[in-house]
Order: C-alpha cells, then sequence, then structure tokens
C-alpha cells in the first residue's frame, strides 16, 4: 500500500460516496464498490466487472482494498478459531469466532492492547500500544467472512453477530468505532441488525452518552462489582466513572437501544466478588433500576493477575440468588479453552507504552476464600 492510498476498507458507506464524489463519481457507484468489497470480498479492482473502467482506472492510483496479515490461525476442537493479525510496529492483536448451534459470532478487538488495566484481563496486563484505525477494525470482519464462505463454498452469510469484546476498550477508540459499526449494519455491506453487534465497555460513561446518539447497538457493560470499593480494585476505570453514574447511562442508553435491557458482564473471582451476600447487593443495585441481564463469566487465570476461577458450585450459588430475585442471568459457556481463546485470554502481542507491568504491580485484590471441607 503506498503511503497516500486511501484503504477503502477504513470508509463507511457515507465515507466512501464523498471519496467517489471527489473522483467524479456519482453515489450509485459508491454503493456497487461498497458491495464489491464487503458483500463479495473482493479486493482487486480490476476484478470488480460492472464498474465503469474509467472508475477502476482512477482507483487503482489512489485507494486499495488491504486486509490485515495473518500471522497465526488456532482451531479449538469446539469449532472456535483464534487468529493473530499483524497490524504492525510489532504489534498484534486477535479476533476469534465462534460458532453456535443458533448463531456465530465474531469477537473483534478495537485497540493493541488496552489501557483499562482491568485486574482480570490479561489484554490489560499486556499494556497499551495504540488505537486500531477502522480499516484495521473492518478488516478482521472482512477477512473471517469470506474466508469462511470459501471454506464452505458457499455465498450465503456465515457470521451473524459482531461483538467489540476482543482486545481493547472500543470507547476510548470512538472515531475509529463507529464508522466500522456503522458498515457491519449497512445493508450495501454486512447487513448486520443493531441487536446482533455489541459493543462491550468497562464504563466510559461520555461515549455511551455519545454512541445512544451515534449509532445505538446492543450494550454491554463489565460490571464485575457490586459496590464501589471493590469496583475501584477490579476496574480501575470505576474511580472516574462510578457506578451510579454509569447505570445512569445504561439507563439512558435505553431510550435508543436495539434491545430493552442491557447486559452486565460479571467475571467470577474466588474469593473477591462470588459470595452470597455480594450476589444480593448485586440484585439490591440493579433490580427495578436497570433492565438487564447478568451474563457471569469463569475467570480464565494467567499467573499475572494473582486470581483465581471461582469454583462452580459458588457460580450456580450465586446465579440461584439473583434468579431467584427475577433478574435474568446466564452462565457463560467457555469456549475456546485450548486455544486460550476464552473471554480476558486474548493478548496478541502489544509493545507497551504506559509501564503496564508496574502500573498493575500494586496492592493485591482483598481475597476471602471459604474454607472447603476436606474429604
Amino acid at each position: 500500500m503506498t503511503a497516500d492510498a486511501t484503504n477503502l476498507l477504513g470508509l463507511d458507506l457515507d465515507g466512501l460516496v464523498a471519496f467517489c464524489q471527489q473522483l467524479g463519481e456519482k453515489r450509485f457507484r459508491a454503493v456497487q464498490l461498497y458491495r464489491w468489497i464487503h458483500q463479495r470480498g473482493v479486493a482487486d479492482f480490476a476484478l470488480m466487472t460492472d464498474l465503469a473502467k474509467s472508475l477502476r482506472d482512477k482507483l487503482s492510483g489512489v485507494a486499495v482494498v488491504e486486509g490485515l496479515k495473518v500471522l497465526t490461525e488456532q482451531r479449538s476442537s469446539d469449532g472456535t478459531i483464534k487468529w493473530l493479525f499483524d497490524v504492525g510496529q510489532g504489534d498484534a492483536v486477535e479476533a476469534v469466532y465462534i460458532p453456535e448451534d443458533d448463531r456465530a459470532t465474531l469477537c473483534i478487538s478495537s485497540q493493541a492492547g488496552c489501557a483499562v488495566g482491568c485486574r482480570f484481563c490479561s489484554t490489560g496486563h499486556q499494556g497499551f500500544s495504540r488505537n486500531l484505525r477502522t480499516a484495521e477494525i473492518v478488516a478482521q470482519l472482512w477477512f473471517a467472512e469470506h474466508l469462511l464462505r470459501k471454506e464452505r463454498g458457499s455465498d450465503d452469510r456465515v457470521i451473524s453477530n459482531v461483538v467489540m469484546m476482543g482486545m481493547g476498550e472500543p470507547l476510548q477508540n470512538y472515531a475509529a468505532l463507529v464508522p466500522a459499526l456503522k458498515t457491519f449494519l449497512d445493508d450495501h455491506a454486512y447487513g448486520l441488525s443493531r441487536r446482533r453487534v455489541t459493543v462491550s465497555t468497562s464504563g466510559v460513561v461520555p461515549m455511551i452518552e455519545r454512541l445512544r446518539e451515534d449509532c445505538p447497538v446492543a450494550l454491554a457493560v463489565s460490571l464485575h462489582a457490586p459496590t464501589d470499593p471493590l469496583r475501584d480494585q477490579l476496574v480501575p476505570l470505576n474511580k472516574k466513572y462510578p457506578i451510579k453514574e454509569l447505570l445512569a447511562a445504561c439507563n439512558a442508553y435505553l431510550s435508543a437501544a436495539p434491545r430493552d435491557f442491557i447486559t452486565f458482564e460479571y467475571c467470577m473471582l474466588d474469593g473477591v466478588n462470588d459470595s452470597p451476600d455480594q450476589a444480593r447487593e448485586l440484585v439490591q443495585l440493579v433490580k427495578g433500576k436497570v433492565p438487564c441481564k447478568i451474563n457471569l463469566i469463569p475467570f480464565n487465570p494467567f499467573p499475572a493477575s494473582g486470581l483465581l476461577r471461582s469454583p462452580r458450585e459458588r457460580v450456580t450459588a450465586f446465579a440461584d440468588v439473583l434468579l431467584q430475585a427475577g433478574i435474568v442471568t446466564t452462565v457463560r459457556k467457555t469456549r475456546g479453552d485450548d486455544i486460550d481463546a476464552a473471554c480476558g485470554q486474548l493478548a496478541g502481542e502489544v509493545q507497551d507504552r504506559t509501564n503496564a507491568p508496574q502500573r498493575m504491580t500494586r496492592a493485591p485484590v482483598h481475597v476471602h476464600r471459604p474454607s472447603r471441607p476436606s474429604h
């Protein structure tokens, strides 16, 4: 890719219309081009046969359709696939494909690393290098969708759901995120419904408010604690945007959201946030205040965290408290464990610019593990 060529993967339809107008082309030409790129997965302008040759010639000098180089591909025994993509200068990001009976989900990264520094997240412990560009976000879906179609020998859509839950905090890369979301949703591109595109955030309150105005999709919020003191330890962003402000932003978001509830993610940490009393505190926090679903996530331990996975019986007991209070509760099934593709495990390769190892070597989280009966 020449330095001054525009990567068309980075333009939503409005952006591509404006780009084509600069070349003296009408809107319908931009729509044709957009379909060739996203619906058909074609990167070579010469193969876009119903575009005027004059337009193809113009494009070849000023534009490219350039995906990301795949460094590794790992396939799990359960059908999960994880790709490691090179984004240059020593950074690499991961995307994960998760097939299920009723859907197929692609988990997409938005940053090389993450600056939020949640205690239980492997990505956060790697530190932060940079925001991904729109083209690098879209390229993950573009690559996965068209690779999987080729493998199946079909033009039918494979990926039905996209979750911005890979590496990074999407709402801290807002300017690049929104055009990518618009491409995911556009009927001339991937045609995903707003209900099936989810942005996961650790709670960047002002950007939740902006997303409601600019491109409201499904929202998942990493809650992980029922009180501010504990959430301060687990999700440092809570010190800036405490739980009360976060829940107010969630309630306001629902006025424009495609679903009538917010999903709260809650990573189950042994002896940290998993007691029945904490489940009852969580009920008090949300019941009758925020329409929500709570997704309990088994923690995937890694050495730097100093944390352990809650035992299954404690997760079940915690879920029972929520369910008995009438709160919709699910326990996430772990997928891709054998290839480190499960929630919180995406690490990629990050040239950290934030001194994460020093930042995250701080006072340990208070842990109270009930003694277990000896057998």
